[in-house]
C-alpha cells in the first residue's frame, strides 16, 4: 500500500493497532464499534488526558493530537491517567494506569493542526474535551492479557507489536517505490556536463546495488522475525519480552533502512528530485516524516542493545 500512497499506507496501519480494542472491549461494545457498522473505525494519538471516577463512568478532559485517520474515523479514543483524590491510580507493580475512553466522534469537535511536510493526507489533526462523560463500560485497559474478552494468539501481541511493524512496512513501501522510479529515470537522464545516462554511471551502479542489498535484507529480516515469532506463539500462546525486543529491533531496521536508500534515491536524483510533480519529492517528504514519530526513535536501538547486553528491560516502547 506504501508503495502507492504513504498516508493511506499509515492510516491502515493505525486502524489496525486501533482495532485490537476490540478483543478487550466489553463485547456488546465492540459489537456497537465494528460489528454493526461496516465503516466504523478507531483513531486516538497522544496527548494529556485525565479521567475522574464519576457515577457511571468517567469525567474526561483531555489534549490529544496526531489522531491519524480520526476524518474517516466514527470512534475516537483518549489514553487516561485515572485520578482518584487527585492522585493517579496505579497498578500492583506501581506505574500508573492508563484507561483508554472509547468516544463517539460525533461528540468532539476536530482541531485542526496538522499542517506538516509529509504524511499530510493521514489528518493527523486532534481534539481537546472538557469534564465530557464517558459510561465506563465505553473504556478499557490495553495490553493486558486478563482483560481480554476475545483470546487468540494475534490479541496476545501488544498494540505497539502491530503499530512497529506497520510503520516499517510503510517506510519499505516507500523507499521502494523511490527506488523503482530512479531506475527509471537513469535510463533517458544525462545530468548536465555528463558524458553518460545514470545509468551508465559507475558510481550509480554501486549505489543502486548497496540500496537493493539493504532494503531486501530489512524487509526479510522483518518478516523472518515475525513468521518465526508467529509461529511460537500459535505454539505457546504466550508472548515474551525477548520476542518483543525482536520485534522491536527489526522494526525500527527496517524504517532506517529505508531511510538511507531514499537519501540515496533522492541524491542521485539530482534536480529531478525537487519538482512537485516528480515522484520522489513528496515520497522523501513522507518517510522524512515516518523517521520523526515515536516509532521511528534511533533510541530504540539502544532499548534493545540494553537488553542483549542484559539491562533491565525498558518494555514501555516494546
Amino acid at each position: 500500500m506504501a508503495r502507492h500512497d504513504a498516508s493511506t499506507a499509515w492510516c491502515l496501519c493505525q486502524q489496525n493497532g486501533c482495532s485490537m480494542s476490540a478483543a478487550i472491549a466489553r463485547p456488546d461494545v465492540a459489537s456497537l464499534i465494528w460489528g454493526d457498522d461496516p465503516r466504523g473505525a478507531l483513531a486516538w494519538g497522544p496527548g494529556k488526558a485525565t479521567a475522574v471516577p464519576v457515577e457511571g463512568g468517567y469525567s474526561v478532559t483531555c489534549d490529544l493530537s496526531f489522531c491519524s485517520g480520526m476524518h474517516n474515523s466514527t470512534w475516537l479514543g483518549a489514553h487516561c491517567v485515572v485520578l482518584e483524590d487527585g492522585e493517579p491510580q496505579k497498578d500492583a507493580n506501581g506505574k500508573i494506569k492508563l484507561r483508554t475512553m472509547l468516544i463517539p466522534k460525533s461528540e468532539i469537535e476536530i482541531n485542526y493542526i496538522w499542517d506538516v511536510i509529509g504524511l499530510r493526507a493521514t489528518g493527523s489533526d486532534g481534539y481537546t474535551l472538557k469534564d465530557h462523560f464517558v459510561p465506563a463500560e465505553n473504556s478499557v485497559l490495553r495490553d493486558r492479557d486478563e482483560e481480554l474478552t476475545y483470546r487468540t494468539p494475534l490479541y496476545l501481541f501488544r498494540q505497539t507489536n502491530l503499530y512497529a511493524c506497520g510503520f516499517s512496512g510503510v517506510a519499505m513501501g516507500v523507499a521502494r517505490s523511490m527506488l523503482e522510479a530512479f531506475k527509471k529515470l537513469s535510463v533517458d537522464k544525462r545530468p548536465r556536463l555528463a558524458k553518460t545516462v545514470l545509468k551508465e554511471n559507475t558510481v550509480v551502479q554501486h549505489e543502486v546495488a548497496l540500496a537493493e542489498a539493504k532494503l531486501n535484507a530489512a524487509r526479510r529480516f522483518l518478516i523472518t522475525e515475525l513468521e518465526d515469532i508467529w509461529a511460537t506463539v500459535l505454539e505457546t500462546e504466550t508472548l515474551t519480552v525477548d520476542q518483543r525486543m525482536r520485534i522491536r529491533l527489526a522494526t525500527t531496521h527496517g524504517i532506517h533502512e529505508a531511510k538511507e536508500v531514499a537519501d540515496l534515491v533522492y541524491d542521485a536524483a539530482g534536480a529531478s528530485a525537487v519538482f512537485h510533480s516528480s515522484p520522489f519529492e513528496r515520497r522523501y517528504r513522507d518517510i522524512r516524516t515516518v523517521t520523526q514519530q515515536m516509532q521511528g526513535r534511533r533510541a530504540h536501538y539502544h532499548t534493545v542493545g540494553n537488553y542483549l547486553l542484559g539491562g533491565e528491560p525498558d518494555l514501555s516502547s516494546v
